[in-house]
Protein backbone atom coordinates (compact mmCIF):
# COMPACT_ATOMS: atom_id res chain seq x y z
CA UNK A 1 0.00 0.00 0.00
CA UNK A 2 1.42 3.23 -0.95
CA UNK A 3 0.15 6.86 0.11
CA UNK A 4 0.03 9.23 -3.32
CA UNK A 5 0.66 12.72 -2.22
CA UNK A 6 1.65 15.90 -4.51
CA UNK A 7 2.62 19.55 -3.13
CA UNK A 8 1.42 22.62 -4.27
CA UNK A 9 3.25 25.90 -3.36
CA UNK A 10 4.61 24.09 -0.39
CA UNK A 11 1.16 23.14 1.10
CA UNK A 12 0.74 19.55 1.72
CA UNK A 13 -2.47 18.02 0.16
CA UNK A 14 -5.24 16.04 0.78
CA UNK A 15 -4.11 12.51 -0.61
CA UNK A 16 -5.59 9.19 -2.43
CA UNK A 17 -4.37 5.80 -0.87
CA UNK A 18 -4.36 3.14 -3.67
CA UNK A 19 -3.96 -0.70 -3.32
CA UNK A 20 -2.43 -2.31 -6.02
CA UNK A 21 -2.13 -6.49 -6.63
CA UNK A 22 -4.87 -9.20 -6.28
CA UNK A 23 -3.94 -10.74 -3.25
CA UNK A 24 -3.47 -6.84 -1.29
CA UNK A 25 -6.23 -5.88 -2.31
CA UNK A 26 -8.31 -9.10 -0.94
CA UNK A 27 -6.22 -8.11 2.62
CA UNK A 28 -7.47 -4.58 2.14
CA UNK A 29 -11.18 -5.54 1.55
CA UNK A 30 -10.88 -8.11 4.83
CA UNK A 31 -8.98 -5.90 7.27
CA UNK A 32 -12.23 -3.75 6.59
CA UNK A 33 -10.97 -0.87 4.45
CA UNK A 34 -13.36 1.16 2.21
CA UNK A 35 -13.56 0.72 -1.38
CA UNK A 36 -13.91 3.76 -3.26
CA UNK A 37 -13.38 2.64 -6.31
CA UNK A 38 -11.49 -0.76 -8.14
CA UNK A 39 -10.27 -1.17 -11.25
CA UNK A 40 -10.03 -4.73 -13.08
CA UNK A 41 -8.12 -5.67 -16.62
CA UNK A 42 -10.28 -6.99 -18.96
CA UNK A 43 -10.44 -10.43 -19.22
CA UNK A 44 -8.17 -11.35 -16.16
CA UNK A 45 -8.69 -14.50 -14.54
CA UNK A 46 -7.40 -17.26 -12.67
CA UNK A 47 -8.13 -18.70 -8.79
CA UNK A 48 -6.92 -16.30 -6.64
CA UNK A 49 -9.26 -13.87 -9.39
CA UNK A 50 -11.87 -15.82 -8.37
CA UNK A 51 -11.21 -15.56 -5.37
CA UNK A 52 -11.29 -11.68 -5.23
CA UNK A 53 -14.53 -11.80 -7.17
CA UNK A 54 -16.00 -13.70 -4.88
CA UNK A 55 -14.97 -11.01 -1.71
CA UNK A 56 -16.51 -8.92 -4.02
CA UNK A 57 -20.03 -10.15 -4.10
CA UNK A 58 -19.82 -11.02 -0.81
CA UNK A 59 -19.04 -7.22 0.11
CA UNK A 60 -21.32 -6.22 -2.53
CA UNK A 61 -18.21 -4.44 -3.79
CA UNK A 62 -18.78 -2.84 -7.29
CA UNK A 63 -15.67 -2.63 -10.10
CA UNK A 64 -14.83 -1.12 -13.35
CA UNK A 65 -13.50 -3.63 -15.82
CA UNK A 66 -10.74 -1.84 -17.95
CA UNK A 67 -7.65 -2.08 -20.71
CA UNK A 68 -4.71 -2.80 -19.08
CA UNK A 69 -3.10 0.61 -20.72
CA UNK A 70 -5.41 2.65 -18.39
CA UNK A 71 -4.08 0.55 -15.28
CA UNK A 72 -0.45 0.95 -16.78
CA UNK A 73 -1.01 5.01 -16.78
CA UNK A 74 -1.79 4.72 -13.28
CA UNK A 75 1.27 2.71 -11.48
CA UNK A 76 4.22 1.51 -13.03
CA UNK A 77 4.32 -1.42 -10.61
CA UNK A 78 3.07 -4.61 -10.46
CA UNK A 79 -1.12 -4.42 -10.31
CA UNK A 80 -1.71 -7.95 -11.50
CA UNK A 81 -4.44 -6.17 -13.10
CA UNK A 82 -6.19 -5.10 -10.12
CA UNK A 83 -6.11 -1.65 -8.87
CA UNK A 84 -8.12 -0.20 -5.79
CA UNK A 85 -8.53 3.28 -4.37
CA UNK A 86 -9.34 3.31 -0.35
CA UNK A 87 -11.81 6.03 0.78
CA UNK A 88 -10.52 8.48 2.81
CA UNK A 89 -13.59 8.46 4.96
CA UNK A 90 -15.88 5.54 6.56
CA UNK A 91 -19.36 5.28 5.29
CA UNK A 92 -22.16 4.89 7.84
CA UNK A 93 -25.18 3.47 6.80
CA UNK A 94 -28.79 5.25 7.66
CA UNK A 95 -30.82 2.67 9.26
CA UNK A 96 -28.10 2.23 11.90
CA UNK A 97 -28.00 6.26 12.20
CA UNK A 98 -31.42 7.31 12.16
CA UNK A 99 -32.17 5.82 15.62
CA UNK A 100 -29.33 7.17 17.73
CA UNK A 101 -30.87 10.72 16.43
CA UNK A 102 -34.16 10.27 17.63
CA UNK A 103 -32.80 8.63 20.91
CA UNK A 104 -31.04 12.09 21.12
CA UNK A 105 -33.98 13.87 21.06
CA UNK A 106 -33.24 15.08 17.86
CA UNK A 107 -35.12 16.08 15.03
CA UNK A 108 -33.55 14.64 12.11
CA UNK A 109 -32.33 16.68 9.11
CA UNK A 110 -30.73 14.53 6.42
CA UNK A 111 -29.38 15.36 2.91
CA UNK A 112 -29.89 13.11 0.10
CA UNK A 113 -27.94 13.40 -3.30
CA UNK A 114 -29.19 11.48 -6.21
CA UNK A 115 -26.61 11.65 -8.97
CA UNK A 116 -24.67 14.30 -7.86
CA UNK A 117 -21.20 13.13 -9.58
CA UNK A 118 -19.24 16.67 -9.46
CA UNK A 119 -16.65 15.71 -6.66
CA UNK A 120 -16.27 19.64 -5.68
CA UNK A 121 -20.18 20.12 -5.74
CA UNK A 122 -20.22 16.82 -3.32
CA UNK A 123 -16.97 18.93 -1.23
CA UNK A 124 -19.17 21.99 -1.41
CA UNK A 125 -22.37 20.85 -0.17
CA UNK A 126 -21.14 18.58 2.48
CA UNK A 127 -19.40 21.98 3.98
CA UNK A 128 -22.78 23.54 3.94
CA UNK A 129 -24.32 20.55 5.48
CA UNK A 130 -21.80 20.34 8.22
CA UNK A 131 -21.86 24.42 9.08
CA UNK A 132 -25.77 23.94 9.60
CA UNK A 133 -25.70 21.41 11.57
CA UNK A 134 -27.06 18.38 9.25
CA UNK A 135 -26.99 15.15 10.90
CA UNK A 136 -26.19 12.77 7.43
CA UNK A 137 -25.51 13.13 3.64
CA UNK A 138 -27.38 9.87 1.59
CA UNK A 139 -25.49 8.85 -1.61
CA UNK A 140 -26.02 5.99 -3.80
CA UNK A 141 -23.26 3.01 -4.27
CA UNK A 142 -22.98 3.81 -7.89
CA UNK A 143 -23.42 6.86 -9.45
CA UNK A 144 -22.39 9.29 -6.88
CA UNK A 145 -19.01 11.29 -6.87
CA UNK A 146 -15.97 9.91 -5.36
CA UNK A 147 -14.89 10.88 -1.76
CA UNK A 148 -11.25 11.66 -2.71
CA UNK A 149 -8.70 14.51 -2.40
CA UNK A 150 -10.60 17.47 -4.13
CA UNK A 151 -13.64 16.27 -2.33
CA UNK A 152 -12.23 16.55 0.93
CA UNK A 153 -10.35 20.08 0.28
CA UNK A 154 -13.53 21.38 -1.29
CA UNK A 155 -15.66 20.37 1.67
CA UNK A 156 -13.19 22.38 4.32
CA UNK A 157 -12.47 18.52 5.96
CA UNK A 158 -16.30 18.51 6.54
CA UNK A 159 -16.56 15.37 4.94
CA UNK A 160 -14.59 14.09 7.82
CA UNK A 161 -16.97 15.49 10.49
CA UNK A 162 -20.60 15.03 8.73
CA UNK A 163 -21.45 11.33 8.16
CA UNK A 164 -21.87 10.03 4.78
CA UNK A 165 -24.47 7.43 4.15
CA UNK A 166 -23.53 5.34 0.87
CA UNK A 167 -26.51 2.98 0.11
CA UNK A 168 -27.47 0.18 -2.60
CA UNK A 169 -30.35 1.92 -3.43
CA UNK A 170 -32.13 4.94 -2.67
CA UNK A 171 -35.47 3.85 -3.62
CA UNK A 172 -35.33 1.42 -0.58
CA UNK A 173 -33.63 3.82 1.86
CA UNK A 174 -36.07 6.71 0.86
CA UNK A 175 -39.17 3.86 1.72
CA UNK A 176 -37.09 3.27 5.09
CA UNK A 177 -36.83 6.95 5.97
CA UNK A 178 -40.83 7.32 5.24
CA UNK A 179 -41.63 4.67 7.60
CA UNK A 180 -39.41 5.88 9.79
CA UNK A 181 -41.36 8.77 9.87
CA UNK A 182 -39.01 11.31 8.39
CA UNK A 183 -40.71 13.23 5.47
CA UNK A 184 -39.04 13.48 2.20
CA UNK A 185 -39.11 16.70 0.21
CA UNK A 186 -37.90 16.78 -3.13
CA UNK A 187 -36.12 19.66 -5.06
CA UNK A 188 -37.61 19.93 -8.72
CA UNK A 189 -39.19 21.74 -11.27
CA UNK A 190 -41.76 19.88 -11.77
CA UNK A 191 -43.95 21.75 -9.15
CA UNK A 192 -45.80 24.82 -8.22
CA UNK A 193 -45.06 24.62 -4.65
CA UNK A 194 -41.99 26.65 -2.99
CA UNK A 195 -39.35 25.27 -0.83
CA UNK A 196 -40.23 27.92 1.39
CA UNK A 197 -43.80 26.47 1.71
CA UNK A 198 -42.46 23.19 3.32
CA UNK A 199 -42.27 22.53 6.97
CA UNK A 200 -39.03 21.92 7.95
CA UNK A 201 -39.77 21.72 12.14
CA UNK A 202 -40.88 17.64 11.20
CA UNK A 203 -37.59 15.19 10.46
CA UNK A 204 -36.97 15.85 7.16
CA UNK A 205 -34.76 14.54 4.44
CA UNK A 206 -34.05 16.58 1.87
CA UNK A 207 -33.59 15.01 -1.68
CA UNK A 208 -31.95 16.98 -4.57
CA UNK A 209 -30.27 15.72 -7.79
CA UNK A 210 -27.66 16.59 -10.42
CA UNK A 211 -28.56 19.84 -12.37
CA UNK A 212 -28.81 17.87 -15.83
CA UNK A 213 -31.26 15.26 -14.76
CA UNK A 214 -32.29 16.22 -11.74
CA UNK A 215 -34.29 13.77 -9.10
CA UNK A 216 -35.18 10.71 -9.82
CA UNK A 217 -38.98 9.54 -11.24
CA UNK A 218 -38.61 6.89 -8.65
CA UNK A 219 -37.73 8.99 -5.80
CA UNK A 220 -40.15 12.06 -7.03
CA UNK A 221 -43.10 8.89 -7.02
CA UNK A 222 -42.60 8.53 -2.99
CA UNK A 223 -42.09 11.53 -1.99
CA UNK A 224 -43.83 13.51 0.62
CA UNK A 225 -43.20 17.12 -0.61
CA UNK A 226 -41.86 18.71 -4.55
CA UNK A 227 -40.67 21.73 -3.92
CA UNK A 228 -38.78 23.97 -6.35
CA UNK A 229 -36.86 27.18 -5.67
CA UNK A 230 -38.74 30.34 -7.02
CA UNK A 231 -36.58 31.51 -10.24
CA UNK A 232 -36.77 35.25 -11.29
CA UNK A 233 -34.20 35.60 -13.51
CA UNK A 234 -33.69 34.21 -17.24
CA UNK A 235 -31.10 31.50 -16.41
CA UNK A 236 -33.50 29.15 -14.71
CA UNK A 237 -31.14 26.56 -12.87
CA UNK A 238 -28.54 27.07 -10.06
CA UNK A 239 -25.72 25.04 -9.30
CA UNK A 240 -26.56 22.06 -6.98
CA UNK A 241 -24.34 23.36 -4.17
CA UNK A 242 -25.98 26.60 -4.13
CA UNK A 243 -29.55 25.04 -3.94
CA UNK A 244 -28.32 22.92 -1.80
CA UNK A 245 -27.36 25.99 0.60
CA UNK A 246 -30.49 27.52 -0.06
CA UNK A 247 -32.80 24.67 1.36
CA UNK A 248 -30.81 23.57 4.09
CA UNK A 249 -30.43 27.09 5.53
CA UNK A 250 -34.49 27.91 5.26
CA UNK A 251 -34.63 24.67 7.05
CA UNK A 252 -32.50 25.58 9.72
CA UNK A 253 -34.57 29.36 9.64
CA UNK A 254 -37.56 27.58 10.24
CA UNK A 255 -36.11 25.14 13.17
CA UNK A 256 -34.19 28.43 14.97
CA UNK A 257 -37.02 30.34 14.31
Amino acid sequence: MRNFQHRERGEKRESNQMVFGIRAVIEAIDSGKEIESLFVQRGLSGSLFLELKSLLKEHNIGYQQVPIEKLNRITRKNHQGVIAVISPITYQHVEDLLPTIYEKGETPLLLMLDGVTDVRNMGAIARTAECAGVHAIIVPKKGSAEINPDAIKTSAGALYKIPVCREDALGRTARFLIESGVQLVVGTEKTQDSVYDVDYTVPTCIVLGAEDVGVSDDLIRVSDKLAKIPMFGEIKSLNVSVSAGIVIYEAIRQRHK
